[in-house]
């Protein structure tokens, strides 16, 4: 729910429509997520995986967008778009949401997994045998690795790192040395397994695990001889973890970036999960402890942190309780075996993931290295991920004695250390390696080949709405573009030198970039519209795109669609504009697809009378896209592959009436009401169509 009163101010230059709270939506999104956890025509285990990717998508909201809202509640703060009441507001929905979830788990899920013979057990459902093979393990495998803390002026609160899994303890008596210290702390090491199957002896037919919280629970006074265990918890706290380097004061970004990932799990604490059953004296103590109020104290109904969780699918060997895999067909532009930049020639290539497979990138890239024509390869990283299939080929093409420039972004929130290894492992070959431009991060996807053809030099350039990860590239949606237009790829090249050198970006043919001018490019294209409309003429306007939080992009939108025009926005996570308010927005409308696969493509197309323009992109509309990163959005001019977009990813998302939500103008968003409509899924119907083709 977004709630009441959370908006934006106005400011100058802008429509009196006050915008929805961000972080308000960003919440009403994972409940959106969360309600795949519901549905019975849902595999069950990928229910309990959807169940998971909430909690993981809460962590990182607290980890990323909380620190503000407390900041407001320490400071007493009340203007501005984050304020006490903002705080109170705020989680107070999350924990909403978080008390869905373990309902949720307890009560449908865990009984349906025990129907199917999986069983997570506690340790009052184990049986003596089961007790005994636990406590072998518990003094084998945990026992060895916990260090109890007895709380004293001697051994102050401990450390407890971001999202680890701890335990608190009251103790009666007196310790070896005759002090009554009664409170101890237990931390729980990572690389422990958060979830233990049961060898088949003691588990029988089933599938049985135990929880880790569990075992130790169960054995947690063997830590304390000669002492009793009156009262515990389990504990986790949640800290500020985004990282922040000021480029502009050190030498080297690397270095510092490695020094802040050391600290960052000991950041600001900003929400304490505890057992619900823990006393309310010990989860006042940690409170205290952790510097937080009341409001940051979240009692669950289970294991503190269900993401962990995830564990058990992999675990169990029970394809009927999974979505039926789906293996992607290779590019329909593409033949296995032909040379794909002979295919480039003859014209631009489209691939549309995960329903066509990310191995046409990979083959492209492979050609141009093993190519004796090819000179150069320029690409951009950002998250790339651990398969090391691209990074292979790049170190291959160094070895042939290729110029190989990679644009590594450094400040890649939560991959900064894999892009810290991917960069030293390039520069440890030879290739060189650069962070971009000082301030900025580069999130534009792009890889350029320039090859030796006679006398002159081609260049044949990939543009991606999503990321150079092949894992990802089977989970998420998105567009990959090959072109060896000589404009857009001359583009490309100019904006790699721009990120290597500290030369100014060239004045651009084709592409559109951000922070230069992408911005200003979209409200013209949005104003061209509102005109048109103004005059009577055919005035549309629809997009897709993860995000749409820049207040000048939605003003903009409002002015158009007040003007008369119409306004599609397929937005798949947070959405501040109001849609479908009367005299104000009811000319936009707003929907949101979630689906077996994470909508991750941007797309934008804009009808003003006769011109028709369609555009793919890096980047959200949010202002971080447009005014801190080097974005990157490219036209689509060809009438078959324009077509085939405007189908696949807008026409069909438009339509879908099983996994879509609209924004109401209570601010509210609701499932789309079937009322008699053909019940279809956009990505059932892509997912059918490629295999059919393949």
């Amino acid at each position: 729910m977004l709630r009441p009163g959370s908006i934006e101010k106005k400011r100058s230059g802008q429509t009196d429509v006050p915008l929805l709270d961000r972080d308000e939506s960003i919440l009403a999104f994972n409940e959106r997520v969360l309600d795949w956890a519901k549905r019975p025509e849902v595999p069950l285990l990928e229910r309990l995986r959807y169940l998971c990717i909430v909690s993981s998508n809460l962590d990182e909201f607290f980890e990323v967008r909380a620190d503000l809202h407390m900041a407001a509640f320490r400071s007493d703060e009340s203007k501005g778009p984050y304020r006490k009441d903002t705080f109170h507001s705020l989680y107070e929905h999350a924990r909403v949401v978080v008390n869905e979830q373990y309902r949720l788990y307890n009560d449908v899920l865990l009984p349906k997994l025990q129907k199917h013979g999986i069983k997570i057990l506690s340790h009052g459902e184990r049986t003596p045998l089961q007790r005994k093979w636990v406590a072998e393990y518990f003094q084998r495998e945990v026992r060895p690795l916990l260090v109890p803390v007895g709380l004293d002026p001697a051994h102050p609160f401990p450390q407890v790192a971001n999202k680890s899994l701890n335990f608190i303890v009251q103790l009666s008596g007196k310790d070896a040395f005759g002090k009554t210290n009664d409170i101890a702390i237990v931390k729980v090491p990572r690389v422990l397994p958060r979830v233990i199957p049961l060898p088949a002896k003691v588990a029988g037919k089933n599938v049985s695990v135990v929880l880790l919280s569990s075992v130790i629970r169960a054995h947690l006074s063997e830590l304390f001889p000669g002492r009793s265990v009156v009262h515990f918890s389990q504990f986790r706290v949640t800290r500020n973890s985004d990282l922040s380097v000021d480029e502009e004061d050190v030498e080297n970004l690397r270095t510092a970036l490695r020094r802040g990932l050391q600290h960052r799990h000991y950041g600001q604490a900003l929400r304490l999960e505890v057992s619900d059953s823990c006393m309310v004296h010990l989860s006042d103590f940690l409170l205290k402890q952790f510097d937080l109020p009341d409001s940051a104290l979240f009692r669950v109904a289970g294991p503190v942190n269900l993401v962990r969780l995830s564990q058990l699918i992999d675990l169990v060997d029970e394809p009927k309780l999974l979505f039926s895999p789906y293996k992607a067909c290779y590019p329909k532009q593409l033949t296995k075996g032909a040379s794909i930049m002979a295919r480039m020639r003859q014209g631009d290539i489209l691939i549309h993931q995960p329903f066509e497979s990310f191995d046409g990138v990979l083959a492209f890239l492979k050609e141009a290295v093993e190519d004796p024509q090819v000179l150069a390869i320029k690409q951009t990283i950002y998250r790339t991920g651990s398969d090391p299939a691209m990074m292979n080929l790049l170190r291959e093409a160094v070895r042939r004695g290729k110029e190989v420039t990679a644009v590594v972004e450094l400040k890649a929130r939560f991959d900064e250390e894999a892009n810290i290894n991917w960069a030293e492992q390039l520069e440890a070959v030879g290739a060189q390696v650069v962070y971009g431009v000082v301030g900025l991060k580069t999130h534009a996807k792009m890889l350029l080949v320039t090859r030796q053809e006679g006398r002159a030099l081609k260049r044949y350039g990939h543009m991606s709405t999503g990321n150079y990860n092949p894992r990802t590239a089977k989970l998420y949606t998105d567009l990959s573009y090959l072109t060896c237009d000589t404009a857009m790829t001359g583009d490309m090249d100019r904006l790699f030198v721009h990120l290597a050198s500290p030369s100014r970006l060239s004045r651009m043919s084709k592409l559109i970039t951000a922070p230069f001018h992408m911005q200003r490019k979209l409200i013209e294209k949005i104003d061209q519209v509102g005109a048109a409309a103004a005059n009577g003429l055919s005035a549309r306007v629809v997009v897709k795109m993860n995000a749409l939080t820049d207040p000048s992009l939605i003003h903009a939108l409002i002015r158009a669609g007040q003007q008369g025009a119409q306004i599609d926005l397929i937005v798949r996570g947070a959405c501040m504009l109001p849609a479908g308010v009367p005299g104000q927005t009811e000319n936009i409308r707003v929907r949101s697809i979630i689906g077996r696969f994470l909508e991750h493509s941007r797309v934008f197309y804009f009808e003003a009378g006769d011109e028709q323009s369609l555009y793919l992109a890096s980047a959200d509309w949010m202002s971080r896209n447009m005014t801190r990163r080097i974005e990157l959005a490219w036209p689509v001019v060809d009438p078959v592959l324009r077509r085939r977009i405007i189908d696949e990813c807008l026409l069909a998302y438009l339509y879908d009436t099983r996994n879509a939500w609209t924004l109401e103008a209570d601010g509210q968003y609701h499932r789309v009401e079937k009322n008699g409509q053909k019940i279809q899924s956009a990505q059932a119907l892509l997912m059918q169509q490629y295999v059919s083709s393949s």
